[in-house]
């Protein structure tokens, strides 16, 4: 059955769970939820003095390689960030779940070079049937327990409805005149542009936080920037970082490209990975994929401490301040090579969720990976430099390969290994060969953190989708030029965990996600 065909089939199984087939190994009876007991975690690590816990993989599936949008395109790279949309996740009876994900791909089929590809978002409906039994599924009985379902496509655009691309950012638009005011919301900074005419803002999306009035802010590698979209796609608002964070050339002046590394600023390709919100407080955080060239990107081994941003935007009528900035120090591979950051959740004030890995598996440079985590940081004790001289690109964190001493860095701590064998296995998966659509994806790059419900308060879903980088041997393009063959099929694969996180400001996470109180 050709991939297409298998998910028009998976997709359209009733949403009853009573309806899933007998023939299938995932039946009514078998279906477990995790226990809220702590004891029942598959790991478990303390971090200043609380105990997080790991109770496993509960759910898996994928949207085929060549499936396509209503554009046409192949959907594609659709874990480079995820958010659940407002009001959408319901409890459907006492151990099943549904709602919707907005997925927002990266800059499209890039494989070769950077193409026209409009920046979009897609809706996915899903319905969800987490398991923890200890007996493995087969693959096609794994894919019951994550059934996702392909709504519509909204695509983006910027100033005077021009069709935002991602194509390689060669030019610069200066800063917009009548948008210079520092204190409207709405001012644009000099942005990243292609170098077509007419010139149009150039886009590698790589976070997402939706709010609850259907707008999002998403974080980009070009810049890197942070900007804010309408629920339609028209581009509101523009933030631009320290200088020490732009990529600027050797006589100081923007160096957008993503092709080569700038004198100083973030590294190629290395821009804001991360975007998350700490719902109380209506703070916005953004994080580098791995060290600016000062503070030592320009080579694997110094890459590690990378920024972690803060901005204020409670008040939509006031344009969001810069109100703190912490280094957090990455983990480091067998090589003492720095493991770059794909994504970061917030947890509770001071603590985050951080996606580290390799690029190996599914689609990979190697068919076996042997690093992909979600991991802790605390930023409770690390020391604040925004506004301080470090925000200047004449300023390195680092001397003689180290950081100074009068910067304290965030505490770093592992937690959860997600290519562990026995869970993979579970759920008919497995790491390595053979290289087939039963073996784990290469790039993981997405966090999204939902509550399991009242009976157990501290239990959160931890949702994580893969970006296959659009590989498929069956793809389509408008802006590659049309039909394409990648050389490999890799699907956008989903995995579920459970994880017990005290912590969380539960009733604010649930006002932003619009979930209500009985289920929350």
């Amino acid at each position: 059955m050709g991939s297409s065909s298998r998910f028009a089939a998976f997709i359209s199984l009733s949403l009853c769970l009573a309806c899933i087939s007998s023939a299938g190994p995932v039946l009514r009876d078998q279906i477990v939820l995790p226990s809220s007991d702590l004891k029942d975690t598959v790991s478990s690590v303390v971090f200043d003095g609380t105990t997080y816990g790991n109770k496993g993989l509960v759910a898996f599936g994928f949207i085929p390689h060549d499936f396509k949008d209503s554009t046409g395109d192949t959907v594609g790279g659709i874990g480079s960030a995820i958010a659940l949309k407002h009001g959408s996740w319901k409890r459907t009876n006492s151990s099943a779940f549904s709602g919707t994900f907005i997925v927002h791909p990266d800059r499209g089929y890039n494989v070769v070079q950077p193409i026209d590809y409009q920046s979009r978002h897609h809706e996915v409906d899903f319905n969800f049937f987490p398991y923890s039994g200890s007996a493995p599924l087969s693959f096609e009985g794994a894919q019951k327990t994550f059934q996702p379902k392909y709504v519509k496509t909204v695509l983006k655009v910027e100033r005077d409805n021009k069709n935002t691309t991602g194509l390689d950012a060669l030019s610069v638009r200066a800063a917009q005149k009548g948008f210079d005011d520092p204190n409207n919301p709405q001012a644009d900074p000099a942005l990243p542009v292609s170098s077509t005419q007419p010139d149009r803002l150039t886009l590698d999306v790589e976070g997402i936080v939706a709010n609850p009035d259907g707008s999002f802010w998403i974080s980009e590698e070009y810049g890197p920037y942070i900007y804010l979209f309408s629920a339609d796609g028209h581009l509101l608002q523009s933030l631009q970082p320290p200088e020490a964070i732009l990529p600027l050339d050797s006589s100081g002046k923007y160096q957008f490209t993503s092709l080569t590394d700038p004198a100083t600023g973030r590294r190629g390709n290395h821009g804001f990975e991360s975007l998350t919100m700490d719902p109380t407080n209506q703070i916005l955080y953004a994080m580098l994929q791995s060290a600016t060239i000062q503070d030592g990107g320009d080579k694997g081994k110094t890459s590690r401490n990378t920024r972690l941003l803060a901005y204020d935007i409670h008040n939509p009528n006031v344009r969001p301040e810069l109100v703190g900035e912490w280094i957090v120090p990455l983990p480091l591979d067998d090589d003492g090579k720095a493991i770059d950051c794909n994504e970061m959740h917030f947890v509770s004030p001071g603590v985050f969720l951080i996606l580290t890995r390799d690029g190996d598996g599914r689609g990979g440079d190697k068919d076996a990976s042997s690093y992909k985590h979600f991991d802790l940081f605390s930023i409770a004790k690390a020391t604040d430099i925004h506004g301080s001289k470090y925000d200047s690109p004449d300023n390195s964190i680092l001397k003689k390969k180290e950081l100074v001493k009068d910067i304290t860095p965030a505490e770093y701590v592992s937690f959860i290994d997600f290519i562990a064998e026995d869970q993979l296995a579970r759920f008919g998966l497995h790491n390595g060969l053979p290289s087939d659509n039963t073996a784990i994806d290469a790039k993981w790059e997405s966090l999204a953190l939902i509550p399991v419900g009242p009976e157990q308060p501290d239990d959160y879903f931890l949702f994580t989708f893969a970006d296959n980088d659009f590989k498929t041997t069956n793809g389509f393009s408008a802006g590659a030029g049309g039909a394409y063959n990648a050389g490999i099929d890799v699907d956008n694969q989903v995995l579920v965990y459970q994880v017990t996180v005290p912590g969380v400001p539960k009733d604010a996470l649930c006002e932003h996600l619009g979930i209500v109180a009985s289920d929350c």
